[in-house]
């Protein structure tokens, strides 16, 4: 049985963890690609405030807030895991149509491939490195760049291209009822997610923890126009394989 949210807390932050001292309102940053943060901004703090989560919401600033959630933080303390639908670290994909028949990376050579915009390695990085192992490098004409996953799987299913990247809990609904399979599947990938500024982060952050903790995709999607299309939650990191 999975423990709750309030164990799960105690279980990685002892009472000595949020015994430094803050400031009375911390602040909470988001580093975010997304074009808008308006109305994201605006649900997601009344979220946290409805969980007693006093804070200030920023986005994109010098990353120096107490909470932050970064897609990735080397140096950094992260109390919280971005995670798929799957409740796992994200799981890079190339998805195909099963009618097409293409059973290796190598089938791809010369086919056009759909990727998405941005710097996060799911979205295509990962991938394109996967391809170019295999010896196949797609001319900048063969790769459409795609505004989010569900772009970039719209264009394969549209005939558009060959492949698409995506990501594998994100996309396992779609296999079947949409004939598509799993053409190449990449290792998880870890990095994403809230970090700490300091090692004591303070009691103030311990009601936003909680909280960032229960937020699910499914509960608000408007919320996480901030995130990658991938994240529907957040996990702590013990309890990631």
């Amino acid at each position: 049985m999975r423990p709750a949210a309030g164990a799960l807390v105690l279980a990685l932050l002892p009472g000595s963890v949020f015994a430094g001292q803050v400031p009375e309102v911390p602040r909470l940053e988001v580093m975010t690609e997304a074009r808008s943060t308006t109305v994201a901004s605006y649900r997601l703090q009344r979220y946290l405030q409805a969980r007693g989560c006093e804070a200030e919401l920023v986005f994109n600033q010098a990353g120096d807030s107490e909470l932050v959630y970064r897609p990735e933080g080397a140096g950094h303390r992260r109390l919280l895991d971005a995670v798929s639908a799957a409740g796992q670290h994200p799981v890079p994909v190339w998805v195909t149509r099963k009618t097409a028949g293409v059973r290796s990376l190598q089938a791809l050579e010369g086919r056009d491939v759909s990727i998405v915009a941005g710097s996060d390695p799911v979205s295509g990085q990962l991938a394109l490195q996967a391809l170019a192992g295999a010896g196949v490098v797609p001319e900048q004409g063969q790769r459409y760049v795609a505004g989010d996953f569900s772009s970039a799987l719209g264009l394969l299913l549209h005939n558009n291209t060959h492949a698409a990247v995506s990501e594998l809990g994100l996309v396992g609904p779609f296999l079947g009822p949409q004939g598509l399979t799993i053409t190449w599947q990449g290792e998880p990938v870890s990095g994403a997610g809230w970090y700490a500024r300091d090692a004591n982060p303070g009691p103030a952050i311990q009601p936003c923890f909680e909280a960032l903790l229960t937020l699910k995709r499914s509960d608000d999607r408007q919320i996480f126009n901030l995130f990658p299309e991938w994240v529907h939650g957040f996990a702590t990191p013990d309890s990631q394989p």
